[in-house]
């Protein structure tokens, strides 16, 4: 897993929007989608309850949130 992609994490969890937060990120939409379903993938949980308006968090979500805050911090 890499730094970018726990940031794009926390964009979609901060925006709570795809579109939104791709748009923040200056990247295309699909391409978000894409490496979030990857991180699912990745790790082997689901970390979002996608709906037509909104993505929100899962509580696996909010973990990796908490975490991912913590990692980018440090690396920053």
């Amino acid at each position: 897993m890499e730094i970018r992609t726990l940031q794009y994490f926390l964009a979609v969890a901060r925006e709570q929007n795809m579109t939104g937060a791709a748009n923040l990120l200056h990247i295309t939409q699909p391409t978000l989608s894409r490496q979030m379903a990857d991180l699912e993938q990745e790790l082997g949980k689901k970390f979002f309850i996608r709906t037509n308006r909104s993505t929100l968090l899962t509580e696996e979500g909010i973990r990796l949130r908490q975490r991912a805050e913590e990692i980018v911090s440090l690396v920053q």
